[in-house]
């Protein structure tokens, strides 16, 4: 087997924000240490069969929620510990998602020193009063604090989180957050159109909020992109964007339908052809309840839709060494009223969406899928 990814899943938040819909919760200091406790020896014993078995490993390793920076710095160095035991390689990228509010040098020291060397941060805004609508405890100097931190500590592969979409956001307001983000030099940065989903606060009490509209959700997306760019922050992906030789290894790993692990409730995991994921359930998780069966995956519709979220969109040759046919006629021909009308292009070596055509992917996809 190749090289797969590896995630965690850290349930815990200091509080819920109004458009979060994955699992999470505030949790006791108490949960936090057992949760560690129990996620580790579910590391161990799964890296085992893993190694034992199939004789793979992981070259990346993400830790998402949630919120795990909550968990603090010594539990999570003892999950990178735990990973660390055999079965990550040397050159893993480790990325830990945090919260920038409360962290100091040593939270980052102690990160460092286990074999973090990607730090995720949630910014959203750099614009105080939408980040208040938005939730979040900290002000825009404690983000760049964070952001500051970190890079004296040594990380150099750090990546801001903005939000498109947001209550009362406008062109002006994002080029702030924009320019915030430019001028602290980080080298990712993922940028999501906000969904209103069922279970959120925002979507209960949407009639309160001043969403911008889509024709304007849809400029905020094409000025970040061009003003990104302008900034050698280059798209690869429909909402993230780097500068060469800092895009998520891990990330890269689901758009290319590859192979991962995750563990922790609502964690799930594409192994050996088969989907499964853990319920969105703790007590469940920390009775050692098995994951719930997903059904197969990994086939060419499934490959082919996330491949056409990436700049690079759908390859040829990749599709031939993979499934053993090209690109089927079929879907070139779907394509071309696409085509025809700037929502997508034909490549030297397959068909890509445009920046136009990432906006409607969701359509554009389920007519030609």
């Amino acid at each position: 087997m190749k090289n797969i990814g590896l995630y965690l899943h850290i349930p815990f938040c200091k509080s819920k924000c109004p458009y979060c819909d994955f699992y999470s919760f505030s949790g006791k200091s108490t949960q936090k240490d057992d949760y560690t406790r129990v996620l580790k020896e579910r590391i161990l014993s799964s890296t085992f069969t893993l190694q034992s078995s199939y004789s793979c490993k992981a070259d990346t390793l993400y830790i998402g929620g949630g919120t795990p920076s909550v968990l603090g710095e010594k539990n999570l160095a003892s999950l990178v510990n735990a990973c660390n035991s055999g079965f990550l390689t040397d050159d893993a990228e480790i990325t830990v998602e945090c919260n920038p509010h409360g962290l100091d040098e040593d939270f980052f020291k102690i990160l460092s020193e286990c074999g973090v060397n990607r730090i995720s941060l949630g910014l959203q805004s750099a614009v105080d009063s939408e980040r208040r609508i938005l939730g979040r405890l900290s002000d825009r100097i404690q983000v760049e604090n964070a952001v500051k931190t970190a890079q004296k500590v040594g990380f150099s592969n750090i990546t801001l989180d903005v939000m498109l979409g947001v209550p009362n956001q406008t062109e002006k307001s994002l080029k702030e957050t924009l320019d915030f983000c430019i001028s602290l030099d980080v080298p990712h940065i993922s940028a999501y159109i906000l969904k209103l989903e069922e279970n959120t606060h925002f979507y209960k009490m949407k009639h309160k909020y001043n969403f911008p509209d889509d024709d304007l959700t849809a400029d905020l997306y094409l000025q970040m992109c061009e003003e990104l760019e302008n900034h050698g922050i280059m798209q690869y992906e429909i909402s993230n964007f780097a500068k060469t030789g800092a895009q998520s290894r891990h990330n890269l790993k689901y758009w290319h339908c590859e192979e991962y692990l995750g563990l922790g409730p609502s964690a799930h995991s594409f192994l050996r052809g088969k989907r499964f994921y853990f319920d969105r359930d703790f007590q469940s998780f920390m009775n050692g309840d098995s994951p719930i069966q997903d059904g197969l995956g990994g086939d060419f519709s499934e490959y082919a839709m996330l491949n056409l979220r990436l700049a690079e969109g759908l390859n040829e040759d990749k599709v031939i060494n993979r499934f053993g046919h090209s690109i089927p006629d079929e879907i070139y021909e779907k394509s071309k009223i696409f085509i025809d009308n700037g929502y997508m292009q034909k490549t030297d070596n397959g068909l890509s969406l445009t920046r136009k055509g990432f906006l409607i992917s969701n359509t554009i996809l389920s007519e030609i899928l």
